[in-house]
């Protein structure tokens, strides 16, 4: 099972055999969300690859201990708390509701722990402690706690950098109580009324990369087997867990690093001074929430992908093409145990680095293949059906029923309500008892217009929302 698997490592820059820590478990964090606004496409992307990640791992019989981390604390969270005029944790509280809203519309299991910065600060404080006594960190004068940086000998080894290269990535400024400007924070000193926790150093709060080196210690050991992110969390924030972690501990902090490609709007690097900055809900507001998925799906995990009005159109042609092949088939007759050409050809691309584009391409072929067996061979396409919506279900893909699906009921700002397309339908049918042909023909051709189509079949007349 190990031997097969291949997995891109952003540390040695190349596709390596994954072989867990363990044999049959596999440790993976992945770093969550600030939680002081609500999640945007960016977050979405790292959701769903590290979804998709988790589906495949346990499809291949790995038990995983899936960790992603909250941070409920942080200079945004308390900025946008007094912005708001509302506590801390009334802030926190809310934008975590709604992150978990936004991932259960996108499919997105839950991880297996979901652990909070405020729920590990006595953690926090002993690996600093740790960090002091081992010479890696000093207390500055002003209450604050620091990281020697050049003192970690292999510092910058995750992203290839020379330490004097790296003062322009650094995210804290410049600060006259550090011993050299490219030290960075373990513990700010509180200032007046802010939120605090005693520490050895005075009141204060957890610098953000600290943070993340506890929880994923605490809750999966010393040295674990996947850590993953975002695009932009390569440098200063995993650069800095290593350097925390391994100086901590004196072990490898992580076997293999994962990254998520970008978001970009339009070709354009998503931000909001380009005002093409998209929540999770401002998007699932216009577009069905499995359409976003299999637009996110449909790029290889580190690929960037590109978010426009023609990509989700294309999300959706191609996701329409699937459940077009699943209408009217029985797929609750379940697939064949034995190992068919199709199973191991998309497990063949998936060990390759979750690639889903491949993937994909074969569940499409698999999808013909139901087409043509459809009339002739019903037992045939139900068992082929059956494969399909499995093989979906790795990708979080193809579980509603397909009629629900393909006539749109989850999208919103369809042109007409259900009630009202079936008050046409009947329409046009007394007009073809009655032989008035052109009627029902102008009832079909309005229907048409609006993106609505037809389907007469023995059994009477249904109807599809167009892809477009």
């Amino acid at each position: 099972m190990d031997s097969h698997m291949h997995i891109y490592n952003t540390l040695t820059r190349r596709k390596e055999p994954f072989t867990p820590l363990v044999a049959g478990k596999v440790s993976m964090y992945v770093c969550g969300m600030t939680v002081y606004d609500y999640c945007h496409l960016g977050h979405a992307r790292v959701m769903v690859a590290f979804d998709v990640i988790t589906r495949y791992l346990r499809e291949r019989g790995y038990d995983v201990n899936y960790v992603r981390n909250i941070t409920d604390i942080d200079d945004k969270i308390l900025k946008r708390a007094d912005e708001n005029g509302e506590s801390i944790t009334a802030l926190t509280e809310r934008m975590i509701a709604a992150m978990h809203e936004d991932e259960a519309r996108l499919f997105v299991l839950p991880p297996t722990h979901e652990p909070r910065a405020t729920g590990h600060i006595d953690d926090i404080v002993a690996m600093i402690e740790t960090l002091i006594e081992k010479g890696f960190a000093y207390a500055a004068d002003n209450g604050d706690v620091y990281y020697r940086v050049r003192k970690f000998a292999n510092y910058g080894k995750l992203n290839n950098r020379q330490l004097d290269d790296m003062r322009s990535g650094a995210r804290v400024d410049v600060d006259v109580h550090k011993e050299d400007p490219l030290d960075f924070v373990l513990w700010k000193a509180a200032k007046p009324g802010e939120a605090h926790w005693s520490s050895p150093w005075g009141n204060g709060r957890p610098g953000w990369h600290i943070e993340c080196s506890a929880m994923s210690t605490c809750c999966l050991g010393d040295t674990f087997d996947i850590h993953g992110g975002g695009p932009d969390l390569t440098f200063p924030h995993h650069e800095n867990e290593i350097a925390q972690s391994e100086a901590a501990t004196g072990k490898t902090y992580v076997n293999t690093w994962m990254h998520a490609g970008a978001v970009r709007v339009n070709k354009e690097k998503m931000s909001k001074s380009l005002g093409n900055f998209f929540t999770i809900r401002d998007v699932l507001a216009e577009h069905d929430p499995e359409v976003v998925r299999f637009l996110l799906v449909a790029s290889h995990y580190r690929s960037p992908i590109n978010y426009s009005v023609d990509s989700l159109t294309e999300a959706r042609k191609s996701l329409t093409r699937l459940y077009t092949a699943l209408e009217g088939v029985d797929t609750d007759t379940i697939a064949s145990s034995k190992a068919s050409p199709y199973r191991e050809r998309f497990t063949q691309v998936m060990d390759d680095d979750f690639n889903t584009p491949e993937a994909l391409a074969v569940m499409f072929e698999l999808a013909r293949e139901v087409n043509r067996a459809k009339q002739e061979q019903p037992d045939e396409a139900a068992r082929l059906g059956g494969e399909l919506k499995q093989l979906g279900a790795i990708l979080g893909l193809l579980q509603q029923a397909p009629q629900i699906f393909l006539k749109g009921t989850q999208q919103q700002g369809m042109p007409l309500s259900e009630s009202e397309i079936e008050a046409k339908i009947a329409q046009r049918i007394e007009a073809k008892a009655n032989k008035d042909f052109a009627q029902a023909d102008a009832i079909r051709d309005e229907l048409s217009a609006l993106g609505i189509i037809l389907k007469d079949s023995r059994e009477g007349t249904s109807w599809v929302l167009e892809a477009t």
